[in-house]
């Protein structure tokens, strides 16, 4: 199996019918890495690979359509059939282990740090997790928040998040084999992307997808703005 992206969700910002929202899957013949977990994405997941066999997951930040599947991937880690060997590593935004852990307080303490183990994530982060580098930018979007550049074999995949054009979305396109990219609004926004947005910060990567498209943007509507392919639901792609 080559490096591979598998989109588990796109849909902004709650998911629809057989749409959830932002998730994917990188793999190589070695590694798997979860990126962003929005809801709906867990139960695509496991059309893949199952939870206990992730090397990392990785978020962008900390919006529920980009976290909420981390509560019942939780609970499927610790009290399912599930037997993973020692706790995911999670790559994730400052605050964001509290927030799971304060969300899960029932009868007894029910730490994060139980399913994950937590790495903050500040500007120009690096990890190697598996075969796979993983770089992380900060960008705009109004709270702390990251994108992404994977790089695995020589190959890359660049991950936008959820951004304003911010120099920083340039600098994860540059070079990119890849480069996956929200489009969430029809209008200029200090929050997200149009789709014009994403062509102009792609012009330095070698193929653009779409994502995570507003709900007043429509699929064919967004590629003919950026002049580029829009990803699907589930959609596998080879980076090379």
């Amino acid at each position: 199996m080559p490096f591979t992206l598998t989109t588990l969700g796109t849909a902004s910002p709650y998911p629809r019918p057989d749409q959830p929202c932002s998730g994917y899957l990188l793999r190589t013949p070695t590694t798997a890495v979860w990126v962003d977990a929005g809801p709906g994405t867990l139960a695509n997941l496991q059309r893949h690979t199952s939870p206990d066999r992730l090397d990392a997951i990785w978020i962008s930040h900390t919006h529920a359509d980009h976290t909420a599947d981390l509560l019942p991937a939780y609970y499927a880690l610790l009290y399912a059939d599930l037997h993973p060997e020692h706790p995911i590593p999670l790559y994730a935004p400052r605050g964001l282990a509290e927030r799971l852990t304060a969300f899960l307080a029932g009868a007894r303490p029910n730490p994060a740090s139980a399913a994950f183990t937590v790495h903050e994530l500040h500007d120009d982060h690096r990890a190697d997790v598996g075969d796979i580098h993983l770089h992380t930018l900060a960008v705009n979007h109004g709270l702390p928040a990251y994108g992404l550049r994977a790089t695995h074999a020589g190959a890359t995949f660049a991950y936008s998040g959820d951004t304003a054009p911010c120099p920083a979305l340039d600098r994860l396109a540059e070079g990119a084999d890849l480069f996956l990219c929200e489009a969430d609004t029809t209008t200029p926004s200090p929050h997200h992307c149009t789709p014009e947005d994403a062509a102009q910060a792609a012009r330095g990567a070698h193929h653009l997808l779409l994502t995570h498209l507003g709900p007043t943007l429509t699929e064919q509507e967004a590629t003919t703005r950026a002049q580029a392919p829009a990803t699907h639901p589930n959609e596998t792609h080879e980076i090379r």
